[in-house]
């Protein structure tokens, strides 16, 4: 198990820990009734997906 050797400063603990941010969601905009969902999912509004309702709404 890998163990540092020295105590790592302040500065550079809290440079390291500024660089892991929270990304936004992704969206896009639903090909039929045009409203934001994610991609590659079924829309929770109309329900379709690629083309074909697959949930009932």
């Amino acid at each position: 198990m890998a163990v540092p050797k020295r105590k790592m400063s302040r500065s550079n603990t809290r440079s390291r820990r500024a660089n892991w941010k929270a990304t936004a969601v992704s969206t896009v905009a639903c090909p039929q009734c045009k409203s934001p969902k994610l991609p590659h999912a079924a829309c929770h509004v109309c329900g379709t997906y690629n083309g074909r309702q697959v949930i009932e709404v």
